[in-house]
């Protein structure tokens, strides 16, 4: 007996000896907004301020603090997830396009929107280490699938990971599930069917064995959720508030956020006119909250702090409502205040310590107290905004269609510490972890990292 304890107490000094050495694996970056949803990089440290683009075609060599540039195939608004030193991105190949499409039901005028004789989606994996793609992968095509607004693409949902897999949602053209460890493709689903009228925009969120994600269109609405391990459709819950009797405003392409009331967890989920509680479990519904105010379309995701939940209201009528939530999973949340100027329809808002923080798709940023509702500053930084800010290593990083991204340090006032140039549209939302920050544009994946010590 003591030759036993004396054996294990070697090994496991041995073992600890062993693990000494062993490099901390890195943090991972597994959904949309981060590992909370919330757009914060809770790694990232000494990241850059400042970046500098070289000549085209050069511009890992010519320029400063670019470690990579990837090109990426195809066109995609979708999000870089990262997972065990690997970049993992979703894409879609387009062929036959075109620029016309039929206006949408009950529309004023018809939308700006492409179409095509079909698609193929993909999703790749790069190495971090130096911008090497590893693996590109088919995951199913689309015969003539619906028309996406100029805005939009065929794949703007970002994927999602957990236990191994890479889950990939691309609204009616299907989901997929692929195993990350192999490369291969594991399920396709296709039997949640809806009419995005301009192209899909929810993201999936997973829930314990759960892939949970929207199918607000004009012609149904509804959530859903699939077993992660088959792509088996588990429960399916209609949406009950009272919407417009425009199909059109009856739209969204919201993205689900799971957090704890009352010590159980509940899926908030927003849509048009309401945001709606549900169990993530069953579907069931807890509650529902309606805006007050036409809100359609609905793009950004909530963030929530202290049970108290901000939401975009989106198109129309944009409003950002803060709700309370709880005391219990089932309680009806309360309206605590409105706040209605320059209010992002697209980009989602940040909470950074007591403060809201606002980027509206026309470039004004907003800073809120988050308990009054209160403007403490408002400023301009031009340009259009579609992706959501990140708070890094102390920082906002946000980007616009114009291809710059802005580094703003949180405070009393608009203090914007650099201004960078990609010359690319950013429509993707950035990811940060330990020292290097990860830009999608609409043309290749970068990462960025100090070069200099001393900067």
């Amino acid at each position: 007996m003591k030759h036993d304890v004396e054996g294990n107490m070697f090994r496991f000094v041995w073992l600890g000896i062993c693990l000494l050495g062993v490099p901390a694996v890195a943090a991972d970056w597994p959904q949309w907004r981060g590992p909370e949803g919330q757009g914060h990089a809770p790694t990232a440290r000494d990241l850059p301020k400042q970046w500098k683009i070289g000549p085209p075609g050069k511009e890992v060599a010519g320029g400063d603090n670019i470690q990579w540039r990837t090109e990426i195939p195809g066109r995609a608004w979708s999000s870089a997830m990262i997972v065990d030193d690997v970049v993992w991105l979703t894409t879609a190949l387009e062929h036959g396009v075109g620029n016309e499409g039929p206006p949408p039901p009950g529309g004023k005028k018809p939308q700006p929107r492409s179409v095509a004789a079909s698609v193929t989606f993909r999703a790749l994996a790069i190495d971090r280490k130096d911008g090497e793609i590893l693996h590109d992968l088919e995951l199913f095509s689309v015969d003539n699938p619906q028309p996406t607004h100029v805005l939009n693409s065929f794949a703007s949902p970002s994927p999602v990971i957990g236990s191994s897999y890479l889950y990939c949602q691309f609204g009616d053209y299907g989901t997929a599930c692929v195993d990350i460890k192999k490369a291969s493709l594991v399920w396709h689903n296709r039997s949640q069917r809806l009419n995005h009228e301009n192209g899909p925009g929810s993201s999936p969120v997973l829930w314990k064995d759960l892939l949970i994600f929207h199918c607000d269109g004009s012609d149904v609405q509804y959530v859903v959720a699939l077993d992660r391990k088959t792509g088996e459709e588990v429960w399916r819950t209609d949406r009950s508030g009272e919407m417009n009797d425009n199909p059109e405003m009856k739209k969204s392409y919201g993205t689900p956020l799971v957090t704890s009331v009352g010590g159980r967890d509940v899926l908030l989920s927003p849509a048009s006119d309401w945001l709606y509680g549900y169990d993530p479990k069953t579907g069931n519904e807890l509650w529902k909250v309606k805006y007050g105010i036409l809100g359609f379309s609905i793009v950004p995701r909530p963030v929530v702090v202290d049970e108290v939940a901000y939401i975009s209201t989106s198109f129309m009528k944009t409003e950002l409502l803060a709700l309370q939530l709880g005391p219990t999973e089932t309680t009806q949340p309360q309206i605590l205040w409105r706040y209605k100027r320059s209010v992002p329809r697209m980009p989602s808002p940040l909470l950074v310590g007591d403060a809201v923080y606002l980027f509206s798709d026309k470039g004004i940023a907003t800073c809120l107290d988050k308990v009054t509702g209160e403007a403490r500053w408002t400023g301009r930084l031009g340009g259009s905004f579609s992706s959501s800010p990140i708070l890094a290593d102390g920082k906002i990083y946000v980007g616009n269609r114009e291809g710059e991204m802005f580094v703003i340090k949180p405070g009393n006032e608009l203090d914007i510490l650099t201004k960078n140039d990609f010359e690319e549209a950013i429509m993707a939302s950035p990811a940060a972890i330990d020292n290097s920050l990860y830009v999608r544009t609409d043309k290749a994946m970068y990462r960025i990292e100090k070069t200099d010590a001393k900067q």
